[in-house]
């Protein structure tokens, strides 16, 4: 027995050295954003980017990439002006899309989608909006997230049209449904650029549905549209029929 003993005591012993002491520490199972089988929801009607790309002035860009799923999204603001009439969406994405592909010399609009103040719902980068499409939204976390940007400026005070948090939350239910993740929920991603808020490689456990400064040293999506983000998530897990 007493050989036994110290048999036993020299693996655990082995076992807590080979345990690596710099790893995070797991988020409760409870938390953490459970993909499992996907949960159907009905997709929201999506204008597709035909409708507001002037294709004579298209920058040439490559093949779009693609990630095997979709497990979080990242909710955002085109700081722009609010007061528009939502028959000029298009034309307003065309300038978000013009100043991202010049002055910042991007292959395309970075943002999966857009929502403007009447709920209506565009496809933004191309790849095609029932697919996993690798978005230029959030430094360091584009991979396995979308990227959705509500259209105008939400900072403190500023009013969030309920039309536009609506379509948002059946948005993201019906993109995180397809890989069974429940919005409320969290996930880990690892960071692929240091200039996010977590140096390359490293794991960090954010919530499915996040605003673009839980990422990236950024005010967007805004004070005021941060506060709705909860309300989005709980809106989206009950369009989920959780």
């Amino acid at each position: 027995m007493p050989g036994l003993l110290a048999v036993l005591a020299l693996v655990m012993g082995t076992v807590k050295v080979d345990r690596p002491a710099a790893r995070p520490p797991a988020p409760r199972p409870s938390a953490v954003a459970r993909i499992t089988v996907p949960r159907p929801v009905a997709r929201p009607p999506v204008v597709p980017r035909s409708k507001w790309l002037d294709t004579s002035s298209a920058r040439e860009q490559p093949p779009p990439r693609y990630d095997d799923r979709v497990v979080a999204v990242f909710i955002h603001h085109t700081d722009s002006p609010n007061g528009y009439d939502c028959a000029d969406t298009p034309r307003i994405i065309r300038d978000v899309y013009a100043g991202q592909t010049g002055a910042k010399d991007w292959d395309d609009i970075g943002y999966n989608f857009l929502v403007d103040r009447c709920g209506t719902i565009y496809e933004g980068r191309a790849g095609g909006a029932d697919r996993p499409v690798t978005g230029a939204h959030t430094q360091g976390f584009n991979h396995r997230t979308a990227g959705i940007a509500a259209i105008g400026t939400f900072t403190a005070g500023s009013a969030v049209p309920k039309a536009m948090t609506d379509a948002i939350a059946r948005l993201v239910a019906w993109k995180l449904g397809l890989a069974g993740v429940d919005p409320r929920g969290t996930v880990r991603l690892v960071s692929s650029n240091s200039l996010s808020r977590y140096s390359a490689g490293t794991a960090a456990v954010l919530a499915t549905v996040s605003g673009h400064d839980a990422a990236f040293m950024t005010s967007c999506p805004g004070a005021a549209l941060s506060d709705r983000i909860p309300e989005i998530r709980d809106l989206a897990a009950r369009y989920q029929g959780r």
